[in-house]
């Protein structure tokens, strides 16, 4: 790497070399820290062009304030001179080199040394999480007998008011994140149109006031074109029948204000312009690439009719949304509906359509190779720009923070390690040829808290596999729980960890979506289903014997834990064949653990850990052998289309479920009178 070269990357947070997850430094290829640093606006193509820019960097004044100032609550901060704060409630302070410990919380201006940016006033750490335990859903699986061929917001409400009832704390769900309104639609919740709005998906109908204030012969045909349960959910088809039905409801309904709400506006002229040009604003006519065009505006004027209708879908979402909050405040629950918030969007969908400006354009979100994944990963997402977002104040990002807590009890931060660095894959390149761009991590992690602070919310990273120690340390400072999965809960020579070591400071959980359910991995469906989609690396054989090995491993771990008991010898027996041939069992032989057993020990080692927050999956408790999402497959296998194998009537009536509510709820009791977070 050449020294300018190497110079110019670390002055704009691009790294050239990286610790792989077998903690060997790698070099990353010159060629793709001129791509990456061609992201952020810098040119490094030629050696004169490297050295203007790194003069460039160099001629910044260090001692000057930055374009965002984050400052924790209580803390001090000097300044190049005097200057005034202007409160977010209008309020003036006059402050003489330095900003004092007593700033409320807040979004604030400061003005000083002839500049006036951002501040922003953060807490140093949320209220502890709650001891509780709850369910994982993933909400288009669930049905029941008036949704329409996926769970919607209904089903969420009465599995809510039917979990807290039953001692539940918690309900955390798969990303609820806009899709695009065109065919085919999108199957993933984590490649979303929109971080900011909802999937109108999952509005359940007949629980809008339109179709209540519909006249008889109008409802009777909205809830004809209700699609049956079938063995996989059909998007396009449930979409195209609620689209149909929402339609004919749309005259019943009171105007939206758009001009109330700009984003919302905007978002909704997206959608209806999706609908005429399709999901990817990037293959749209050239006119309509800036939401601030003067042909957008025309357009807007146009398909004003469709542009309210997706307003309008939106206020539903909110209300039913509402409608969930309510049933688990009602129920008690300490935590509440905790949503998951994805690392990324489609660069072609809304939020890269309307914040196109706080975006690198043509980045690709990933992550290097790994032992899992050998070739890297290219998860085709937008990425923030760092010095955008501080030039912006991050107004974008806390306003889809805000968003994304209106409703929530906790959130979820999907790969949170994000919010440190990310793997950007220029264009052109594969997915192993990226590097790491590194993020204020102060500013990223300090707003986060903020508005968590503020909507009275929990906050889960999702920080699995390799991670900086930084990120660790970074969200336990702040009382933001990390994850601990089972599965992965292992020492050094692959052994299950006793559930008594598992980190406090966690959501612990069994699996997650992207591996097997608990019943899977005990039958060993993980080895067959990839042997068939050609995805096994290794000889099928050697795979299975891992497997077996592992399933030896866990109930090892679980016998030694007094979870699970010790198996038994069984007594010679002799049993008769068809064909009237015998066949005899030797004594000494052990009998096999019941995989229904096992399932409950692995729910026993849940309860039996420190961790403050415990999520259970319907898949593992009913028994169902598919994992959700299949890493590695797109059309080759049926991802985030796989039904729960019972409706919610027939999950509250499950003697399993009752087995496995029983044995939590006994473990993690909660208050008699539990006073949930102020919202």
């Amino acid at each position: 790497m050449n020294r300018r070269l190497a110079a110019l990357a670390n002055a704009h947070g691009v790294s050239t070399w990286y610790e792989d997850w077998r903690h060997r430094r790698v070099e990353v290829a010159p060629e793709t820290v001129v791509g990456v640093l061609g992201l952020l606006g810098v040119d490094a193509t030629s050696p004169t062009a490297i050295a203007d820019a790194l003069a460039a960097a160099r001629a910044v004044d260090r001692n000057a304030l930055p374009e965002t100032v984050v400052l924790t609550h209580g803390g001090t901060r000097a300044l190049p001179g005097p200057g005034v704060v202007t409160l977010e409630d209008g309020g003036r302070r006059a402050v003489d080199r330095e900003l004092p410990a007593d700033l409320p919380l807040g979004w604030h201006r400061l003005a000083c040394a002839d500049r006036e940016v951002t501040l922003v006033v953060v807490p140093p750490r949320l209220p502890v999480a709650p001891r509780a335990w709850g369910w994982m859903l993933q909400l288009y699986a669930l049905t029941s007998e008036r949704s329409w061929g996926m769970g919607d917001l209904g089903d969420l409400a009465d599995f809510t008011g039917w979990a807290g009832a039953t001692g539940a704390g918690l309900v955390l769900l798969n990303p609820l994140h806009a899709v695009g309104p065109a065919h085919p639609v999108a199957t993933s919740p984590y490649s979303p149109a929109s971080r900011r709005f909802v999937n109108p998906l999952y509005l359940r109908v007949s629980d809008t006031a339109a179709y209540r204030a519909a006249d008889p012969a109008t409802r009777a045909v909205v809830d004809a074109l209700r699609p049956d349960r079938g063995p996989l959910i059909d998007y396009d088809e449930v979409w195209a029948a609620k689209r149909h039905a929402l339609e004919l409801l749309h005259p019943y309904a009171e105007p939206v204000d758009l001009a109330a709400d700009p984003a919302l506006a905007s978002f909704a002229t997206w959608c209806a312009l999706a609908e005429r040009h399709g999901n990817d604003w990037r293959a749209w006519p050239a006119e309509l690439h800036h939401p601030d065009a003067p042909a957008v505006a025309e357009q807007r004027r146009h398909l004003a009719d469709r542009v309210a209708f997706h307003a309008w879908l939106q206020r539903l979402c909110d209300e039913q949304l509402d409608a969930v909050t309510a049933a688990a405040r009602s129920a008690g629950m300490p935590v509440g509906v905790v949503h998951d918030l994805a690392v990324g969007i489609d660069p072609g969908g809304a939020d890269g359509w309307q914040l196109a400006d706080v975006l690198a354009q043509g980045v690709r979100v990933g992550a290097p190779p790994d032992d899992f994944n050998q070739l890297g990963q290219d998860w085709g997402l937008a990425a923030w720009r760092p010095d955008r977002l501080a030039a912006t104040g991050y107004a974008a990002y806390r306003d889809m923070l805000r968003r994304a807590l209106r409703h929530a009890g906790g959130l979820r931060v999907d790969h949170v390690a994000g919010l440190w660095r990310l793997w950007w894959v220029p264009p052109g390149g594969g997915a192993a040829q990226g590097t790491y761009v590194r993020y204020d991590a102060e500013a990223m992690l300090g707003i986060l808290a903020l508005e968590a602070h503020r909507a009275g919310a929990v906050v889960i990273g999702e920080d699995l596999g390799t991670v900086q120690p930084a990120v660790t340390r970074g969200l336990r400072a702040r009382n933001m729980l990390g994850s601990t999965v089972l599965w992965f809960a292992r020492d050094d020579d692959g052994d299950f960890v006793p559930p008594a070591r598992w980190p406090r400071n966690a959501l612990a959980t069994i699996s997650t979506h992207d591996l097997p359910t608990a019943p899977g991995f005990l039958t060993g469906e993980q080895v067959r289903v990839r042997d068939e989609l050609k995805l096994l690396s290794t000889d099928t054989a050697v795979e299975r014997a891992r497997a077996a090995a592992d399933r030896e491993r866990l109930l090892g771990m679980l016998r030694a834990e007094n979870l699970l008991p010790e198996p038994t010898l069984q007594l010679p027996t002799v049993t008769v064949a068809s064909g009237g041939a015998e066949q005899r069992t030797d004594a000494g032989a052990t009998a096999a653990p019941d995989d229904g057993e096992v399932v409950v020990a692995m729910h026993a080692a849940l309860a039996a850990s420190p961790t403050r927050l415990l999520g259970v999956s319907l898949y593992d408790v009913l028994g169902e052998v598919r994992q959700p999402n299949m890493p590695g497959t797109v059309d080759e296998y049926p991802n985030w289309r796989l039904p729960l194998p019972a409706t919610v009537a027939q999950i509250c009536e499950d003697p399993r479920v009752t087995r496995i509510v029983d044995l939590l709820s006994a473990a993690r009791p909660r208050p008699a009178d539990p006073t949930p977070p102020s919202r």
